[in-house]
Parts: structure tokens; sequence; C-alpha cells
């Protein structure tokens, strides 16, 4: 797999932003667009309310020099509530973490070598070393969020309240498990 490839192709937050902002201002020109403007709000929210703590930001800074490629789509509810944390991080490691980002659809190989339990599921962080050699990939969400969906592929009945129920996981952890998994991950 050519990493670097992709890493040279990904986009970094400020223009994945925008382009999230162009979507959300019209849902209707894409697939799965309905999903959008929500997410949207949910990331600006993040984005700007979001903040790491100080003995986190100093364990940052001592993080081994890596490169991570997160596969996302503006569409997914859980890149929503996760890139915002993986920007923080980034932005905190005093150059340590780079970080750019890949559109999941318009790189089908890409996610296909980074399968979670056989599904495409997104966000996923590729981490690199600094020669683009492969060091770990971390996704989709945390543990306990990924018992949500397990619970709800295992209960066709719990599928209405599925995405309720997942996002108000996300509300009440306040990214505290994301923001502890990704330091878990991260190499030091």
């Amino acid at each position: 797999m050519n990493y670097q490839h992709y890493w040279e192709t990904g986009i970094n937050h400020d223009t994945y932003n925008q382009q999230f902002q162009q979507k959300a201002d019209k849902p209707e020109d894409w697939e799965y667009g309905q999903y959008i403007p929500l997410n949207f709000s949910r990331s600006q929210r993040l984005n700007k309310t979001f903040k790491l703590k100080p003995e986190e930001i100093h364990l940052l800074k001592k993080a081994k020099k890596q490169l991570w490629i997160v596969i996302s789509e503006h569409w997914c509810g859980d890149a929503s509530q996760i890139v915002p944390v993986m920007r923080k991080m980034s932005e905190s490691s005093n150059g340590q973490i780079e970080m750019r980002l890949i559109l999941r659809d318009d790189y089908p190989e890409l996610i296909e070598s980074h399968l979670t339990n056989g599904s495409k599921s997104v966000p996923k962080i590729i981490q690199l070393d600094p020669n683009f050699h492969l060091i770990n990939d971390w996704g989709p969400r945390p543990v306990e969020a990924q018992q949500i969906v397990n619970d709800w592929k295992k209960d066709p009945n719990a599928k209405p309240h599925y995405a309720e129920t997942l996002h108000k996981w996300y509300a009440m952890d306040k990214q505290q498990r994301i923001t502890s998994e990704l330091l878990n991950f991260i190499d030091y």
C-alpha cells in the first residue's frame, strides 16, 4: 500500500471543514445528504467547545513524530463526534502528530485495506511513521460506542433508536473515551 500517495492527496482540516459546510448548505446534492447538516452542526460545536486537559496536551507533546491519515465522510455521525477531537489532538501535539483527511468513498481501496469486522466504517486513523510505514490503525469509534452498534446489529427492533442512543452516549461521555483511546493509540 502506497501510504505516501494517500498522505499527499489528503486534505487538511480547514479544507475538510469548508467542504463540510458546502455540503451542509446543499445536502440534497449529496448521497446521504440528509445527515450532513446535523453532523456539520455537531462538528462545529465540538470544534468550538472541545478542550483537552493540560496533562493530555503535555502527553501529546511527548509523542513520537507520526502521521495520521484519517478516513472519513461528512455524512458519518461518528466522524462528526470524533474528527474534531483528532484535530485538537494533532494541533496540540506541537507538530508531533500531523493529520490529513481522505474521504472514504473517493479512495475505496484504502478503506478496503482497513476494514472493521468486514465493514467500511469510518472514521478510521491510519497511523504512519515519518517514512510512511504503517504503525497501527484505530476506529471507527470507542469501544463502548462500538458495543452500542453491536447491540443494535443483534436486535433489529433497536434500529429506530440506534442513532439517538449512540449520540446521547457521545453527549454524556463528553469525548472522554475518544480522547483516552486515542492517547493510548499514540506512539510515544
